[in-house]
């Protein structure tokens, strides 16, 4: 644990690359796999070395999942597809559990039962986690989606600015859009969504659209700072919301600029809220 010390607080400062982590919990598979590997582990497993299997294998099934779901309890790290490394502990269990059976040349019915219910358990889940429907977004698909319901010359709006990661997977999707509050793209500044303009550039920039695509995630809160109180806050007072279109994991809306009589300016931010910016 010493020698993970340094890498632990190395890594603290790129917290922010799990900050879309959220949502409920699935927690069926890890439930499951854990409670097979326990009942495995019962068994009086053979294996060589100082070092029980049993000892091994169950923590490499059951710490990976367990720590993430506690630490969850302060701020959501648990998603099921990265613990999928801890099969390696429930495979070596099931191995040795029917090695042990072998040795013992009885393979009773229930012997038989228990690999078949195992598998039927084990099999369907650990195969649907390794396909696109149980990601909590589709990035292709946003992206798509933006590049069908955006006009060249559109504004391009994320709510928040994190999830401009969304459509990074293929840049010609957004290539004849206006990134309306990018002022550092993400190469350049070296981070994963780019840096933004201030709240105010941001809000004088919309104005100059009629017509502004907003990508928003779903199940995720936009966090409370000036850049995105001027996103919502000039959506609200000068447009209108054209269409909308989900896609798994967001929305994409089209608005269209209001022409009626002239809304209120939005505001300056307040010393409190550029301190939190």
């Amino acid at each position: 644990m010493a020698g993970l010390l340094p890498l632990a607080i190395r890594s603290a400062g790129q917290a922010e690359q799990v900050s879309w982590i959220g949502g409920p919990v699935r927690l069926r598979y890890f439930l499951v796999v854990a409670v097979v590997g326990m009942a495995c582990a019962r068994a009086p497993l053979r294996g060589r070395g100082p070092v029980r299997l049993a000892a091994l294998a169950v923590p490499i099934l059951v710490l990976p999942g367990l720590l993430l779901l506690i630490a969850s309890l302060v701020r959501p790290l648990f998603v099921d597809r990265y613990v999928l490394y801890s099969n390696i502990g429930i495979a070596v269990l099931l191995g040795a559990w029917m090695d042990y059976f072998h040795r013992l040349r009885r393979w009773s019915r229930t012997a038989w039962i228990a690999v078949v219910a195992a598998l039927a358990a084990l099999v369907p889940s650990s195969l649907s986690l390794r396909t696109p429907q149980s990601r909590s977004n589709d990035a292709t698909a946003v992206g798509a989606t933006v590049r069908q319901e955006g006009r060249p010359g559109d504004g391009l709006l994320y709510l928040s600015g994190r999830q401009r990661i969304l459509t990074g997977a293929n840049p010609e999707d957004t290539r004849f859009l206006t990134d309306l509050a990018l002022a550092q793209d993400p190469v350049s500044s070296n981070t994963l969504a780019g840096v933004e303009l201030p709240a105010r550039d941001i809000a004088a920039r919309m104005l100059e659209f009629e017509r502004i695509v907003a990508v928003r995630a779903v199940g995720v809160h936009s966090p409370a700072n000036p850049q995105e109180e001027a996103k919502t806050s000039t959506l609200r007072r000068h447009f209108h919301a054209y269409g909308t279109t989900h896609v798994n994991g967001a929305r994409v809306t089209v608005y269209l600029r209001d022409h009626g009589p002239a809304a209120k300016p939005v505001p300056e931010p307040t010393a409190r809220e550029r301190a939190v910016g």
